[in-house]
């Protein structure tokens, strides 16, 4: 049995611990995993039942507000404004789900002759078994939810690996669920890479979200086993602005998707691709990312809270360090703010080109640069040219530019005058190269996942 323990520390002061937890070692998956197989052939047989313990476990993660919204702030320095908004969508995940146990499982089809017309063909979608999953801190209960909810849903049970960084988030998740889902259905092992290759060697299908040398791994690991994956990884999004496009406006919007939640997200603009002159674009986005508020993510007005942790703020000074020997300037910020918290202000840089290590690595924190295009043809290919195709953004006043454009882009999600963050429940979530891999997350592309396809055909008796 591991002895190790796994630690999650506040990014607002990193000497508080925040949770500790042994660590599960091979074992210990595979006792987790026994029992969600046990317990998924019980679970798999009432959709109704199904449907009802989702619904309760909604109800039940509504009435948690209070206490979810303060250890998201706490644990992952997520802003108040936008922990509010998580709880509320995880509420709506867990609602929506709920009824996706009751959506039809199946289709029929006219048999193929010479057939009797009495012979039944059909198809059934049936749950995959134990789903392990694998996920970030940066959406502590989101991105659980939206694996969780509809891998329950379909009849599997649950595995959860969550990342240490959100390992109290997680143990709450699993408290409050567990409530109203038979025992061992859902289950968190808090865990490093041991844990989560142990539970791609042992699940009957994985989803993971996370880095694309990571995610890279887990679905060659799973293909491997000839199991069904799933990962969503890389973003380095881009926000293209045309000539027409509404300065200003445009600038306040690419703020608050590059640095808001000190741009801590997948969906995050990385980069920035105006069309003809980059002057007004930068200094209007230079002056709106300035006037963001930085600070205690308890606060109600704070926008760019603290990063998660030490080697995720060198990554951002690094990166911000190495800005000058790769062609370009920094415009504003680019500095660490002394104190226990893991603050960096959100930086503006300009005058590189599409090759910069910048415009061509993500990284994870708050920073953008600004790129120049001289048509829009040369903006999606700037945009294009990178090794990731999660979201785009468009800002434009023409709905004929909009659509020339958005014909040409290389990314699973495509915005026009809307930020590049941003998630909505229902409908797909997932990206294009290595963004992602495998079938699509969230509303009901996620069957495709979570169930397998068998196909029955019915002859009369006798036939």
């Amino acid at each position: 049995m591991s002895t190790a323990t796994i630690e999650s520390r506040s990014p607002q002061d990193q000497s508080e611990v925040v949770v500790t937890a042994p660590a599960s070692d091979r074992a210990a998956v595979a006792a987790a995993v026994a029992r969600a197989r046990a317990a998924q052939r019980e679970w798999s047989r009432s959709a109704l039942a199904r449907a009802d313990a989702l619904t309760a476990a909604a109800a039940a993660v509504d009435a948690a507000k209070d206490q979810i919204v303060d250890l998201m702030i706490r644990e992952v320095g997520k802003p108040l404004t936008e922990s509010v908004g998580e709880h509320a969508r995880s509420v709506r995940i867990l609602r929506y789900q709920s009824q996706s146990a009751l959506d039809p499982d199946g289709d029929t089809y006219p048999a193929a002759p010479p057939s009797d017309l009495r012979t039944l063909l059909l198809s059934r979608r049936r749950p995959r078994g134990v789903a392990g999953l694998i996920t970030p801190w940066n959406f502590p209960f989101a991105i659980p939810l939206w694996k969780a909810a509809p891998a329950l849903a379909y009849g599997n049970a649950v595995v959860l690996k969550p990342s240490s960084d959100a390992l109290a988030s997680a143990l709450l998740l699993e408290e409050i669920l567990n409530r109203h889902l038979p025992e061992g259905v859902f289950t968190v092992v808090p865990g490093g890479g041991e844990t989560g290759q142990a539970i791609i060697e042992q699940a009957d299908v994985v989803s993971f979200t996370g880095s694309t040398a990571v995610g890279l791994q887990v679905a060659a690991a799973a293909t491997a086993r000839g199991i069904a994956s799933q990962a969503e990884m890389g973003g380095l999004n881009a926000s293209i602005v045309l000539p027409d496009a509404d300065v200003e406006a445009a600038a306040k919007v690419i703020a608050g998707a590059a640095m808001g939640y000190a741009g801590q997200k997948c969906t995050a603009t990385g980069r920035v691709i105006v069309v003809g002159d980059a002057a007004p674009i930068t200094d209007a986005l230079a002056a709106a990312v300035e006037g963001l508020p930085l600070g205690d993510p308890a606060a109600a007005d704070t926008v760019v809270g603290p990063v998660i942790n030490p080697p995720a703020r060198d990554e951002v000074l690094d990166a911000a360090r190495a800005v000058a020997t790769d062609g370009g300037r920094i415009v504003t910020g680019g500095t660490a703010i002394d104190g226990p918290g893991l603050f960096v202000t959100p930086t503006v840089v300009d005058g590189q080109s599409p090759d910069a290590r910048l415009a061509q690595d993500e990284v994870f924190g708050p920073i953008v640069t600004v790129l120049r295009a001289e048509t829009a043809e040369q903006a999606v290919q700037i945009s294009n040219g990178v090794p990731f195709g999660l979201v785009t953004s468009v800002f434009t006043r023409d709905v004929d530019s909009a659509l020339t454009v958005v014909d040409g882009l290389e990314s699973g999600m495509i915005r026009v005058n809307m930020p590049t963050s941003g998630v909505d429940f229902h409908a797909p979530f997932g990206g294009e190269k290595q963004s992602s891999f495998g079938p699509r997350e969230q509303g009901k592309a996620a069957r495709e996942l979570y169930t397998s396809t068998h196909t029955i055909t019915i002859g009369p008796l006798g036939a």
